[in-house]
């Protein structure tokens, strides 16, 4: 969730640690077991957090260190846990140590390479006047990269990690995780007809031994910590290796090679398929669907059909793996509209649209919001008092897969479909199909009971040898 447009505790239009307490029986009672939040740490907020001042603090207007405690303490009680974001491959140019220890960040006496920004182009290095060298960075220029190569780096690191862990923080979602280690001799990128390939700036195969460290330390706690990672990595068998041996590297790794492909059956079931044959043994994959960069699913995906957004609902809730659901995907959220006088984001295209706040009532339950929320038809006091709404799908969806244990831990068996469907078994008692297409199809050799249904008239209707679905339909079948 991002905690800025989550829910705001005290009325001042910017949500934080207090509201995100207050609505945590509204999350027991969808059902989720962890939360991940977006940096709460201080910082100027040219990206939002993710230019790091302090990594041990809150920031004041998110709340307290005495607030984050409480959140865990609240959570535990739930039965919920909560994960922190960790921006380890730069901080804000406001952090203390780009003053006071500069030998923790990439310097050169001139521009060594072809490397260029992520935010606002150009070269990803930029001369610092006071000390006359350039200083790397991979984002924006007030985000300088820090220098993994120097032992002093990881062993701040560590001690950040231990500093949350031993606050009960259950772990991390590790922000651009392919990115941290870069060539040491500051090699160029490779130029082709695609633009860069990013092989030397990033993606450098000496990261992975950053992660099995800190596994090792992650490990070590009672219960075991966990790393989720942001790698940015788009061909499956790279993104595989963030697995290291399936139980040495990061537990969970966010599937961005899905996130990527077009709401097409066939792309999206080719994409699957190379993911489970490319996981180590032990590897447990990761879907998501939307998030605060890449936008939400039923804008992106679904072009606003509701219905086609509750078939991803279900497809990334009964894959094998983790689901992970951005705040407002339950309701079949769109993203939302950021007029160009109130764009706050240093991206360009801004991704300020996905960031608006949760709409809770009617009239949104927000006081003069820090991004505008104009769209509150779909909202939780509506949907929740609804038992035919998307919001309460996802409800049954969640308690459904706690209920059946092949949706937790079942194989996956992918089965043969018309053009536009998709349909996989769960163990031996539990059948997936989705239609993604624009035409009715027929599904041979499924039998037993449709336990939930995209088309909630649908639930508890027996299937016999077939199943048909109308377009933008899926269900689950249980039974024989």
């Amino acid at each position: 969730m991002y905690p800025r447009s989550f829910a705001d505790g005290d009325g001042d239009g910017i949500g934080d640690l207090p509201g995100v307490i207050g609505k945590l029986d509204y999350l027991e009672w969808l059902g989720v077991a962890g939360i991940w939040l977006n940096p709460v740490t201080p910082s100027p907020n040219v990206d939002w957090g993710y230019d790091v001042a302090d990594y041990t603090g809150v920031h004041p207007e998110l709340g307290t260190l005495g607030d984050v405690d409480r959140l865990v303490a609240e959570t535990d009680r739930r039965g919920i846990r909560v994960l922190l974001d960790l921006v380890p491959n730069h901080t804000s140019d406001r952090h203390p140590w780009f003053r006071e220890r500069p030998d923790l960040y990439v310097w050169a006496d001139e521009i060594p390479n072809n490397w260029q920004a992520m935010f606002g182009g150009g070269s990803a290095w930029t001369l610092d006047p006071g000390r006359g060298r350039y200083y790397l960075h991979n984002f924006a220029r007030e985000q300088p990269d820090l220098d993994w190569w120097n032992p002093e780096v990881r062993e701040e690191f560590e001690r950040i990690l231990r500093f949350w862990f031993d606050r009960g923080v259950a772990g991390f979602r590790i922000d651009v995780a392919h990115a941290l280690i870069k060539d040491r001799e500051l090699r160029d990128d490779v130029v082709t007809s695609e633009g860069l390939r990013r092989v030397h700036s990033m993606n450098r195969p000496e990261t992975h031994e950053i992660f099995r460290e800190w596994r090792r330390l992650a490990d070590s706690y009672d219960p075991p910590r966990v790393l989720v990672g942001e790698a940015y990595v788009l061909d499956v068998d790279s993104w595989s290796r963030f697995y290291g041996s399936g139980g040495d590297e990061l537990n969970l790794v966010f599937n961005f090679p899905l996130v990527h492909t077009d709401l097409d059956a066939e792309r999206m079931r080719a994409v699957v398929a190379a993911t489970e044959a490319a996981l180590p043994p032990g590897a447990w994959p990761c879907w998501i669907g939307s998030n605060h960069d890449v936008g939400r699913f039923t804008t992106r995906w679904c072009r606003g059909d509701e219905a086609l957004a509750r078939c991803v609902l279900l497809l990334l809730s009964t894959l094998r793996g983790t689901p992970c659901l951005y705040y407002g995907d339950e309701l079949a959220l769109a993203d939302g509209h950021v007029p160009p006088d109130r764009i706050r984001d240093v991206a360009d295209p801004p991704r300020d649209p996905s960031r608006t706040p949760m709409p809770w009532t009617r009239e949104g339950g927000w006081n003069d919001p820090w991004l505008p929320l104009e769209d509150t038809s779909r909202n939780v006091e509506d949907q929740r008092s609804d038992p035919g709404s998307t919001l309460n799908f996802t409800r049954d969806l969640i308690a459904l897969r706690r209920k059946l244990p092949e949706l937790r831990a079942g194989p996956y068996e992918e089965l043969p479909v018309p053009e536009g469907a998709w349909a996989w078994r769960r163990g031996e008692a539990v059948t997936v199909a989705v239609n993604l297409g624009s035409s009715p199809v027929e599904i041979g050799g499924i039998e037993g009971s449709i336990a939930l249904a995209t088309t909630r008239a649908r639930e508890r209707e027996r299937v016999a040898e077939s199943l048909r679905l109308g377009p933008a339909e899926g269900v689950v079948v249980t039974g024989a």
